[in-house]
C-alpha cells in the first residue's frame, strides 16, 4: 500500500532520560511513570545516543553534565538524527550555556534543582509542540516502508531502520515527491549542497539505501532508477 497519512500523537509518550546521577535518574523515572509515560534510562552520552536510535522516544530529558561527553555534543548528535523534543536538565545557571543549548537544537531547559510540577508542565508543552510539528509533515508509505518525515523515522515491516543523516536526507527527498522522478542534480543539491557534487556520491548512497531497505538490493522495487534522469520512490 502506498500513500500519505497524518501521524497521530502516541499515548503514552516514551521519554528517554539521559542522566548519570543514578538517584536522580530513578526519581525522574518514577515521576514520569506515575504521570503515565514510558521511560527509557541512560547513564551516559553513548548510551543515550544508542537508546535514542533504538527506541525513537517522543522526548529526551538530557543532563548536560555527563561522564563521557559534554551534553552539548549530545544535543547535536540527537538533532542530526531526529526532530525529537529535547529538554535540557542543567546545573549551569549561566545565560550563555542556556543560549548555546537552545541554539544547538534543545527545545527547553530546566535548571537544577527544579520542581516536579514545573518539569511535568514543560514536558507536556514540549510533547504538544512535537506532535504539532510532526503533524504538519506527512508519513509516506511505500510497500513495507513507513517514512515519518516529521520524526525523521524510517520503519520497514514495523522495525526501525537506522540510516545515516545523508541516507535519511536522500530518502526524504525521494519521499516528498513519491512516484515522480527526482533529477540527479536536485538530489545532489538537496543532500550535498551543490548540483556539481560528484554523481558517484549519489550512486553510493542509493546503493546503501537499497541494501538497508530492499528485500533484494540487486533487484530494487522501492528505489527505482530513471535512466538519464534520476531516481524515484515507488
Amino acid at each position: 500500500m502506498t500513500g500519505l497519512s497524518r501521524q497521530e500523537p502516541s499515548d503514552p509518550a516514551t521519554i528517554l532520560v539521559v542522566e548519570d546521577d543514578a538517584g536522580l535518574r530513578r526519581t525522574l523515572a518514577a515521576t514520569l511513570k506515575a504521570a503515565g509515560h514510558k521511560v527509557v534510562e541512560a547513564a551516559s552520552g553513548a548510551e543515550g545516543l544508542r537508546w535514542q536510535a533504538h527506541h525513537a522516544p517522543d522526548l529526551v530529558l538530557l543532563d548536560l553534565g555527563l561522564p563521557d561527553r559534554d551534553g552539548m555534543d549530545l544535543i547535536t548528535g540527537i538533532r542530526a538524527r531526529a526532530a525529537t523534543p529535547i529538554i535540557v536538565l542543567t546545573a549551569r545557571d549561566s545565560e550563555p550555556a542556556k543560549v548555546q543549548a537552545l541554539d544547538l537544537g534543545a527545545d527547553d531547559y530546566v535548571t537544577k534543582p527544579f520542581s516536579v510540577p514545573e518539569l511535568l508542565a514543560r514536558i507536556r508543552a514540549a510533547l504538544r509542540h512535537g506532535v504539532q510539528a510532526r503533524g504538519s509533515l506527512p508519513v509516506v508509505t511505500s510497500g513495507p516502508l513507513r517514512i515519518d518525515l516529521g520524526a525523521r523515522r524510517v520503519l520497514r515491516d514495523g522495525e526501525i531502520v537506522r540510516l545515516s543523516p545523508k541516507e535519511y536526507d536522500l530518502l526524504a527527498e525521494l519521499a516528498v515527491r513519491q512516484g515522480a522522478p527526482v533529477r540527479h542534480g536536485e538530489l545532489l543539491q538537496a543532500v550535498w549542497g551543490s548540483e556539481r557534487a560528484d554523481l558517484h556520491y549519489l550512486r553510493v548512497y542509493i546503493g546503501q539505501l537499497r541494501v538497508k531497505l530492499e528485500a533484494d538490493p540487486a533487484t530494487p522495487v522501492l528505489i527505482l532508477a530513471e535512466p538519464g534522469v534520476g531516481y524515484r520512490l515507488a
